[in-house]
């Protein structure tokens, strides 16, 4: 049914973790409307919907940049942008 794609699990764990991420900012815009903007390092005002987006797309470069330079495994990368996420929240 799903052949036309090379379906791993490590694949559908990377679109499950996305898809939770925005399922968990729609249910916290609900309780919390307005996406609590704040100024942060980067002196933009981002909301949290805008530091996901960072987050995500600094993980993707995160692990594009290791693959070309160091190829696998992925387990270093990940950590990074693991940390990488917990900084966007944190302090952009």
């Amino acid at each position: 049914m799903l052949s036309w794609m090379a379906w791993t699990w490590p694949t559908a764990f990377v679109f499950i973790g996305i898809f939770s991420a925005i399922a968990l900012m729609a249910v916290l815009e609900v309780r919390n409307p307005g996406g609590n903007e704040r100024d942060g390092i980067l002196g933009l005002t981002t909301t949290r919907g805008d530091r996901l987006f960072i987050t995500l797309l600094g993980s993707a470069y995160i692990f594009l940049a290791w693959l070309g330079i160091f190829g696998t495994p992925l387990w270093v990368p990940l950590g990074i942008a693991i940390l990488w996420g917990g900084f966007c929240f944190w302090k952009v």
